[in-house]
């Protein structure tokens, strides 16, 4: 199969999204909201939300596939730094459809990054 033989495994139950809107963390952000939680499987797992409030077809279609391309380079930085894995819900905003993904994986970056890792802050100077 080879490196690239699935892009993300995707959170695709009811079910699943209801728990982790319940008993998930919450990060909201500029272009997205997420909703994560710790899970004992081997990968990472993405769910991606676009309402109709997003805007048409075509912008929920953009948004999901910034996420969608966000989350892709992220998961892979995140699965070389630890060994946890964990479950995502990226809940798209009004203005996800005019952002490009590298300020969706920058942001994921800043505000997903410690709090997966256990840091509560970035560390400052002299580390």
């Amino acid at each position: 199969m080879g490196e690239f033989s699935k892009r993300f495994y995707a959170i695709k139950k009811d079910r699943e999204f209801r728990y982790l809107f319940k008993k998930g963390s919450s990060c909201p952000s500029y272009g997205f909201v997420c909703y994560y939680k710790p899970n004992n499987r081997r990968r990472n797992r993405c769910g991606i939300v676009t309402g109709k409030k997003v805007g048409g077809a075509v912008a929920r279609n953009r948004s999901r596939r910034i996420i969608r391309e966000a989350f892709r380079i992220f998961d892979n930085e995140l699965t070389a730094m630890t060994e946890k894995r964990f479950d995502f819900i990226f809940v798209a905003r009004d203005k996800t459809p005019t952002l490009k993904s590298t300020q969706i994986l920058g942001t994921m970056r800043v505000k997903l990054r410690p709090l997966l890792l256990g840091k509560d802050n970035v560390d400052k100077k002299g580390g």
